[in-house]
């Protein structure tokens, strides 16, 4: 039986330097959800990161502040702390292999090669979460990619990111209920976006 999330994280790395790149838009749509819920982000050190607490809901949101390739270290503690397991975990993550303005939302299976995804299944001793993967596109080399995701996105495609995520936001009563059913079918078939017509197939 699937189950509502007790802890939603949103991946991205701290700092002024960072908060407009392409890989912080994990915390966009975390920031985001915590403004929707009225929920307050305060440094936590216990756990790592910002972190808030839904008391109606009975979720906690948490945004990483150990840079995205020790995401891990701030989710593991505290899911550890509050005994969440991994099947109550949603990642809200940068995903390159989908194009702008798309969205996915599935459970476990392959990381993907992302690094915060890599550590998160490394401090919970499972890959058997839930992930919002948020689509920025692929620079088309592998070399690039370093480059491409610690870049802001050029404004068109900020354009369709933004609106992916207030979609995903509209997503938050079938997710916050653990309608996982409902809320993927209605994540995973999205139209393709008009910036990319032919849109990588998902690989992960």
């Amino acid at each position: 039986m699937q189950t509502a999330p007790r802890l939603v994280v949103g991946l991205g790395n701290p700092g002024a330097e960072y908060s407009e790149t392409r890989h912080n838009a994990g915390f966009w749509f975390c920031e985001r959800l915590a403004a929707r819920l009225g929920v307050g982000l305060a440094r936590e050190s216990r756990f790592h990161g910002l972190a808030g607490y839904d008391r109606g809901a009975g979720v906690w949101l948490l945004l990483p502040q150990t840079y995205m390739n020790r995401s891990g270290q701030a989710v593991g503690a505290l899911a550890r702390f509050y005994r969440i397991p991994p099947a109550e975990v949603l990642v809200a993550h940068d995903e390159l292999d989908i194009p702008p303005g798309q969205l996915r939302l599935k459970f476990g299976g392959g990381l993907g090669g992302h690094n915060g995804l890599k550590d998160i299944a490394t401090h919970l001793g499972s890959q058997d979460f839930w992930r919002l993967r948020i689509g920025i596109g692929h620079p088309g080399e592998r070399n690039e990619v370093v480059g491409y995701v610690l870049k802001p996105p050029r404004r068109e495609e900020r354009t369709e990111i933004d609106a992916a995520i207030e979609r995903a936001l509209d997503l938050w009563p079938l997710i916050g209920r653990g309608d996982w059913n409902a809320a993927v079918q209605r994540a995973n078939t999205r139209s393709p976006s008009p910036l990319s017509p032919h849109p990588s197939p998902d690989q992960s």
